[in-house]
C-alpha cells in the first residue's frame, strides 16, 4: 500500500443565480382595507395599571394622613367650635414671657444629673444661720432648664449654676431666695 499525500480540497467554483425577471410592484389601492388590532395588555395596558396603582397608593396614603392628624392627642385642641365660648369659658390669658434666670444650686452632683430640656422644681431651704433652719418652701415648679454650664470650681460646696427658662416674675424671686437660701432643685 502505498501512501498518497492528502491533495487539499478545491470548493467548486459559485455558479450564477439564473436570471430573474423583475417584479410587477402592486396596483395602488390593491391592499383591502381593515380595521387596526386591539392587542389588550403590552406596553400601553401596563403604563395603565400602573397609574391605577399610583393613585391607589396616593388614596391610601390621604386617607392614612388624615385619620393620623384626626386621631393625635392634640387634634382636639385644633377643632375650633361653631359658637362661641360663655364668659366663663373663655381661654386664660397668655402665659407671661420667659427670661434667662441662672441659679446656683447648691448641690453640684445634683446638677451633673440635669440636662437641657428638664422640667425642675426649685425649692429654697434656709440657711443654718438664719432663724427658721429647717423650713423650705417651692419657689417654681415644673419649670424648664435651659443650660448648664460647665462647673468653674472644682469644691462641690461652691454648688453649680444652672439656667432655667421661667416667667419674669419668677426669676426675681429665685434671685432674691439664692442670695438669703440654699437652693436646690427636684426632676419632674
Amino acid at each position: 500500500m502505498s501512501a498518497h499525500p492528502a491533495a487539499p480540497s478545491v470548493s467548486p467554483a459559485p455558479r450564477p443565480l439564473p436570471y430573474l425577471p423583475p417584479v410587477p410592484a402592486p396596483e395602488p389601492g390593491g391592499v383591502p382595507f381593515f380595521p387596526p388590532l386591539r392587542v389588550r395588555g403590552g406596553r400601553h395596558g401596563l403604563r395603565r395599571s400602573m397609574r391605577r396603582r399610583r393613585r391607589a397608593v396616593a388614596a391610601g396614603l390621604a386617607v392614612t394622613a388624615a385619620a393620623l392628624a384626626v386621631s393625635s392627642p392634640r387634634a382636639a385642641e385644633r377643632t375650633h367650635p361653631a359658637t362661641p365660648p360663655a364668659p366663663h369659658e373663655q381661654a386664660p390669658a397668655r402665659e407671661p414671657a420667659l427670661v434667662s434666670a441662672p441659679v446656683r444650686i447648691a448641690d453640684a452632683e445634683t446638677v451633673r444629673l440635669l440636662r437641657p430640656g428638664d422640667r425642675v422644681d426649685v425649692i429654697a431651704s434656709a440657711n443654718s444661720a438664719t432663724a427658721g433652719a429647717g423650713e423650705a418652701r417651692v419657689l417654681a415648679t415644673g419649670v424648664r432648664v435651659k443650660g448648664v454650664p460647665p462647673p468653674r470650681d472644682a469644691s462641690p460646696e461652691a454648688g453649680a449654676l444652672i439656667v432655667l427658662a421661667v416667667p419674669r416674675e419668677t426669676a426675681r424671686a429665685l434671685v432674691g431666695a439664692g442670695s438669703s437660701s440654699r437652693l436646690a432643685v427636684t426632676l419632674c
